[in-house]
């Protein structure tokens, strides 16, 4: 697929942009409440011009209560409550829309509540959208990135999805699992949000793969992930399978559309 024309326009003016002037970041936690309000603040020095959406999926710790408190002191600072959890991908495409709801975004950036993505790579993961990209992906595996902290286990299971995920796929890009992403407004629009399944970490390999199929120019930046130092990992064994499962339901639909237009 071609992406269309408003997908090819022109590169985000830069004048505010590096500091975070039409940037929404898309922040989504649960039981986050020892993270919460020093990540914050470090998004906000990394980006002072930016708005920070935390979506909190009812966390029983009272993540979101303290949200609503950091938000009444802080106009940059907004919350989005969810009746429950129900998986990060859910989360992100609730925060998506309330982010392109907002007239002046013109860029959304999703990352982890944990610091397991540093704040002080948000102006190098946006500065892409300056030039000619219309999604950013902070990647582990390209030259300059790597990991820290984290067990022999979870880097096993990351670099095997990613690779189950790229030959499958027959996608380029390195790091298909990871989290930390900026996208342009008319990419975010286009992409078939409502069509997505995954509520896990599934939908990130999701969301990537149908920019890649619009035709969207990806950019893949280095960024170092570290394990979290505080609150409890969200990685299960159903939410690896559920990935599995969403790959392999993504490949046997491009199939499906491929033998149709050829009927």
């Amino acid at each position: 697929m071609s992406a269309s024309g408003a997908e090819r326009g022109a590169a985000l003016p830069s004048v505010g942009l590096a500091a975070g002037r039409g940037v929404c970041v898309v922040l989504p936690t649960y039981n986050e409440r020892e993270n919460l309000e020093r990540v914050a603040a470090a998004i906000l020095e990394a980006l002072p011009e930016a708005r920070l959406l935390v979506v909190d999926d009812s966390s029983p710790d009272g993540t979101g209560v303290l949200a609503d408190t950091l938000a009444a002191a802080e106009p940059r600072l907004h919350v989005l409550h969810r009746r429950a959890k129900e998986g990060l991908g859910v989360a992100y495409r609730d925060g998506f829309r309330w982010a392109l709801d907002q007239p002046d975004v013109r860029a959304v950036v999703q990352m982890d509540a944990d610091f397991s993505h540093d704040p002080r790579d948000l102006p190098r993961l946006v500065a892409p959208l300056m030039s000619d990209a219309d999604l950013v992906l902070g990647s582990r595996y390209v030259r300059g990135g790597g990991t820290v902290g984290w067990p022999l286990h979870r880097q096993l299971i990351s670099r095997a999805g990613t690779l189950f995920a790229r030959t499958v796929l027959l996608l380029p890009y390195r790091d298909l699992t990871g989290g930390f992403k900026a996208w342009r407004r008319e990419l975010l629009e286009a992409i078939r949000l409502r069509e997505a399944h995954a509520s896990g970490y599934g939908f990130q390999v999701e969301t990537t793969w149908w920019a890649h199929r619009r035709g969207a120019r990806i950019r893949q930046v280095p960024i170092t992930f570290r394990e979290r130092v505080a609150g409890a990992s969200k990685m299960t064994s159903s939410i690896v399978t559920e990935a599995v499962l969403v790959v392999v339901r993504l490949r046997l639909q491009a199939i499906g559309e491929a033998l149709g237009r050829r009927a």
